[in-house]
């Protein structure tokens, strides 16, 4: 059978797949990696295999970790546009090599906290949503932070300056533009491989979320902890367009209310996990997330904070908007658009 009769048949036979109509559909999702700890496992996997109920849709959904999958978190933009998986989570720092836009909202300096990232997140949402069909095929659904992202270190720190000489773990391109400022040695590290380069000293530091850190056992390895906000690692979720697009204009309304209010529970439980799991990790009470530990509390001087708040205009958003100007005409123009308002930024 020649090729030009055989794609059509194909193309067909996937219509009948898409779950518009079917009473057992089922969505393929490709989610959070277990490694990440509590909201993957306590908010993310209960709200997908539940996902029938809390739709209120005829629509299942076939969940499974990325680590589990063996993907790998950022190929999330290549696996969600291939149609691989209908549903797929974004970690925005991981995929933003292959599109630096996303990061937009979570460069250095700009989302440290709660308050300030909820608002830059609402103001880039359109935005990032409308990039994401263009390009990448897909249709935002929800975003939430996992927490602001903080230090372990195997070797003694009283604040920043400490970090000059040593190598410390990153995972994206302003973080590590950042690191070399202070005169440290950025090491792009996978998180799941983190806690074992702590301990072989392939690096001295490492950067991310402290409940996030203390599931993946980083506390065994490392003796202080600084709990200073450089990002908030932001995290995504998006449908394949052609699945969207598939649902009744009532179906895509009850999946985007679902996700709204599954993202405003996470960002509230997120909250309380960065409390908690600081306060563990230090061996304070009360403790009733994670594990406790006994690392040294290291205290956040002003002056370290205010130097991250400095990058954002001296490091971060310079590096981003050279880095994403060229993949992207329109990216440093829309961030001073719709961010700068936001955060004061001209």
């Amino acid at each position: 059978m020649k090729l030009k009769f055989v794609l059509p048949l194909i193309a067909a036979t996937l219509a009948l797949a898409l779950p518009a109509h079917a009473d057992n559909a089922k969505l393929r999702v490709a989610g959070n990696l277990v490694a990440t700890g509590l909201i993957q496992q306590t908010k993310e996997q209960p709200f997908f295999e539940n996902f029938a109920k809390n739709t209120g849709l005829p629509i299942d959904a076939d969940y499974k970790p990325m680590d589990v999958l063996g993907v790998k978190d950022a190929d999330g933009l290549r696996v969600l546009k291939s149609g691989l998986f209908d549903v797929v989570t974004l970690r925005l720092a991981q995929v933003s090599r292959d599109e630096p836009f996303f990061l937009g909202p979570d460069i250095v300096g700009l989302s440290t906290d709660y308050e300030v990232a909820r608002k830059v997140v609402d103001a880039y949402r359109d935005a990032f949503d409308k990039r994401l069909q263009e390009r990448h095929g897909g249709k935002l659904l929800g975003i939430y932070p996992f927490g602001p992202q903080v230090v372990f270190c195997k070797v003694q720190i009283s604040g920043l300056a400490d970090l000059k000489g040593r190598k410390v773990r990153v995972y994206d391109q302003s973080l590590a533009k950042f690191i070399e400022k202070l005169g440290g040695i950025p090491v792009t590290i996978p998180f799941g491989e983190t806690q074992q380069a702590l301990e072989r000293g392939v690096t001295d530091c490492a950067i991310t979320g402290p409940s996030s850190a203390n599931s993946a056992g980083w506390p065994e390895v490392t003796t202080h902890f600084m709990p200073i906000g450089f990002q908030i690692a932001l995290n995504a979720y998006a449908i394949n367009l052609n699945k969207w697009n598939a649902l009744t204009p009532d179906q895509q309304a009850k999946l985007t209310a679902a996700f709204r209010k599954f993202e405003t529970e996470v960002w509230a439980y997120s909250k309380e996990l960065f409390d908690d799991a600081s306060r563990c990790n230090v061996g304070k009470e009360p403790c009733k997330t994670v594990k406790k530990f006994a690392m040294k509390d290291v205290p956040v001087k002003a002056a370290d904070e205010q130097l991250i708040r400095d990058a954002l205009t001296t490091v971060s958003f310079p590096t981003w908007s050279e880095l994403c100007d060229k993949s992207y005409d329109k990216c440093s123009a829309t961030w001073k658009q719709v961010v700068g308002p936001v955060v004061g930024f001209k």
